[in-house]
């Protein structure tokens, strides 16, 4: 069989292995390998700056944060790594931005434009599609995520290239594929460490673009497909558009909203704070940057542990609810989100179904919802309480839950915690982003998934009194 474009032989006993093993696991285990592979490369002396090798625990956190497009970093991007390690942070983020999965199936479709039966159903699992569109679908997110992040590249060498030379045209491309993907990290730093886009606050040639970038990125691969087929595909063969389905249509209104509410509460919280001195463009420029960098991006246009504590609790309720699903983006996503507010509305109104836009949302997806939320919740909380009890020196509640959620939203912003914190913190921080990135229940089911038995049995029903 084929696995991504590496050929095995049928009697290899690891291809008998990945034969018989489930879909969901294959896809947790293909980001914990690259995870792994990640971190070994970056403990290799080549790959920093100082020709030193890195400590096993902060290349591990460096590989997690990178494949789970989070952006949580031990140390600045461009003192630590050199060339070569940027180029492998790199490789990781675009792995870990469009899914193992989906990478490897591209360069199947590309290579020998066929998948098996094996393959169709790892697609389809990865992508949150439909098998039958599988073929176009990923063409559609290879060919829209390269061109994305090519445009993205070339606008931002508008501004990079004529400050920084040759030199500009790489940090250009880093920084397009990091937004794109969601992942935060920037390579800046040899104009001040750990100091992400805010020495570019005030820029639109930088903020626009990469804002852009990671709304696109944040959508979904799904609804970029809907609005190809509905809408652009039909313009192009000259025939009526039709309308999105209510997956996209959910998708496309809670992002708006959800921008507009976080740019509207920067602007109240910061107005005079870390967006004072600022002119009202300036302010509204920032603030929607930041709106749409907490739900996912982890890029920040100002500083974040000079933030007040209202703001913090504001951007980890944006960091908690993410982006959409089949996306590069994290948190329990939108529609999740979503669905939990029209079952509360739709229980408080008498009904029995959840209901959304008229129409009846099916139980799975309603305890779906539910076990995705209470998960994450638990998660966050056990993950701020190490990071409370397992570091030397004090730390605040509301950041230790702003770092917490952070990473399990796979955001990456930070009050700059993340340097200072314990082995075990950053640990269990990478566990944190790695459930983050596969999600709760996916990560559940590759750990405990085995075949069914007695499907059709009928279970007694139990009578428990709530509320």
């Amino acid at each position: 069989m084929y696995f991504g474009v590496i050929e095995l032989q049928e009697g290899f006993p690891l291809t008998k292995r990945l034969k018989n093993m489930p879909p969901v696991r294959l896809i947790v285990s293909s980001f914990f390998a690259v995870i792994l592979l990640g971190a070994v490369l970056l403990t290799l002396p080549i790959m920093s700056r100082s020709g030193n090798a890195t400590s096993m625990i902060d290349a591990l956190f460096t590989a997690t944060s990178a494949t789970c497009v989070t952006g949580l970093v031990p140390f600045d991007s461009w003192t630590h790594w050199n060339g070569l390690g940027q180029v492998v942070i790199l490789f990781l983020i675009q792995i870990g931005g469009l899914g193992v999965i989906t990478f490897t199936t591209g360069f199947t479709l590309l290579s020998r434009r066929k998948l098996g039966l094996r393959e169709l159903q790892l697609a389809t699992e990865n992508t949150a599609g439909n098998a039958m569109d599988i073929y176009h679908l990923v063409k559609i997110i290879l060919t829209f995520t390269l061109s994305s992040e090519l445009i993205g590249a070339a606008i931002l060498a508008l501004r990079f290239v004529p400050k920084f030379g040759l030199h500009g045209i790489w940090i250009s491309i880093f920084t397009a594929v990091s937004s794109y993907c969601n992942a935060g990290f920037d390579i800046l730093g040899f104009e001040k460490p750990d100091n992400s886009l805010i020495g570019y606050a005030n820029d639109p040639l930088v903020c626009i673009p990469v804002a852009l970038l990671i709304i696109v990125g944040g959508l979904g691969f799904i609804v970029i497909s809907n609005i190809y087929f509905a809408k652009l595909s039909p313009l192009f063969h000259k025939k009526k558009p039709t309308s999105l389905n209510l997956h996209s249509s959910i998708v496309l209104r809670m992002t708006l909203i959800l921008l507009v509410i976080g740019t509207i509460g920067f602007l109240f919280f910061e107005w005079d704070n870390t967006l004072e001195g600022k002119n009202i463009f300036q302010k509204i420029l920032t603030a929607f940057f930041q709106s749409t960098s907490a739900r996912t991006a982890g890029f920040a246009s100002v500083d974040i542990a000079s933030e007040h504590d209202i703001t913090k609790l504001f951007t980890v309720f944006l960091m908690f609810i993410g982006a959409a699903p089949a996306g590069t983006g994290g948190g329990v996503k939108v529609t999740t989100f979503v669905v939990l507010i029209a079952t509360v509305i739709s229980v408080m109104a008498g009904k029995e179904d959840t209901t959304l836009h008229h129409r009846r949302v099916e139980k799975g997806t309603v305890y779906r919802s539910l076990a995705i939320v209470t998960v994450a919740i638990l998660v966050v909380v056990c993950t701020t309480g190490v990071i409370l009890s397992t570091n030397a020196h004090p730390i605040s509640a509301i950041d230790a839950l702003f770092e917490a959620t952070s990473a399990f939203g796979t955001v990456g912003l930070t009050a700059g915690l993340t340097p200072s914190l314990s082995a075990i913190s950053k640990f269990v921080l990478c566990l944190t982003m790695f459930i983050g990135r596969v999600g709760p229940i996916s990560l559940a089911l590759a750990i405990a998934i085995k075949r069914a038995h007695n499907k059709g049995a009928v279970l007694p029903e139990g009578k428990i009194i709530v509320g």
